[in-house]
């Protein structure tokens, strides 16, 4: 699988293994947001990020190993 960037979707992000729980382990709030399941293929992991003063760093790391 490609690698996760700060522009990798939600959607894209949530077919790897273990990645709803590493999202929520940073505290993404999307994960139980009724609104973002009709977003998922639009929202950035970035912009996530940044919505909510998470670490990009760190979750892409995670994310990435």
């Amino acid at each position: 699988m490609a690698k996760t960037t700060s522009e990798t979707t939600l959607k894209k992000i949530l077919e790897k293994p273990e990645a709803e729980k590493i999202l929520l382990n940073h505290g993404v709030p999307c994960m139980s947001c009724p609104m973002a399941s009709f977003e998922m293929e639009k929202l950035e992991i970035g912009k996530v990020c940044k919505m909510y003063g998470i670490d990009s760093k760190k979750i892409l790391k995670d994310l990435n190993k």
